[in-house]
């Protein structure tokens, strides 16, 4: 699989992460990742945040350890802004909004996370800002809004917890909305990680987009 690179210098890239790659190996799969695709022409490659397998969009490696830590602080400091864009389900009520909710575990699945009453373990902070771009209707009469949002922290799952959270969960998404219909012809989770703004380690502001997946390019007519 040949993976697009947004951004390279000699420390850092930024590529464009396909929907149903995982960006790491874990325990129960055995499939290539990212980090399989670019190890053996950067030894020293490193990730420095991770994107959902289903997530598309913009992501940042580490060439080296240097940049890794570089990169890290400025995740750690929220001083890197991350814009996505999601389909959810149903129409949302406000047209901007701020999901201030802490996140810990699920007590009925493992592989899920969850904000709110019946959360478990330790709960922690999740900011989540949101804008409605367009509300919508399929040819069957279901309804979707079309959002941009802007994560202040990096919770795993942030995103399709908070909007589980709010009843407008992701589209096709089937571990938090696995009974949803999937508009635009969509057959993959509808999230994508649209742009990053970062520090190189000449301090210089580095802005980096993804181009459209072609199904939110049409909602945006």
């Amino acid at each position: 699989m040949k993976i697009k690179i947004l951004y390279e210098d000699s420390n850092i890239l930024a590529i464009d992460k396909p929907s149903g790659i995982l960006v790491h190996p874990d325990n129960t799969n055995k499939e290539k990742t990212i980090l399989d695709l670019f190890i053996k022409k950067y030894p020293k490659i490193e990730i420095v945040h991770r994107l959902d397998k289903e997530t598309s969009g913009v992501m940042l490696l580490a060439k080296n350890k240097k940049a890794h830590e570089f990169l890290k602080k400025q995740f750690q400091d929220r001083e890197i802004k991350k814009i996505y864009l999601a389909v959810v389900s149903g129409y949302m009520k406000n047209d901007r909004g701020v999901i201030n909710k802490p996140i810990g575990r699920s007590p009925k699945d493992f592989r899920r996370h969850l904000a709110g009453r019946g959360a478990r373990g330790e709960m922690r902070e999740a900011i989540t800002q949101y804008r409605v771009l367009k509300r919508f209707e399929d040819i069957k009469g279901n309804k979707f809004t079309f959002i941009e949002l802007h994560p202040k922290t990096g919770r795993t799952h942030q995103i399709r917890v908070h909007m589980k959270y709010l009843n407008h969960p992701v589209a096709c998404d089937s571990l938090y909305n696995p009974n949803s219909v999937c508009p635009l012809g969509l057959k993959r989770l509808a999230l994508h990680a649209k742009f990053i703004e970062f520090k190189n380690l000449k301090r210089e502001i580095i802005k980096v987009e993804s181009p459209l997946l072609k199904e939110f390019i049409k909602l945006q007519k």
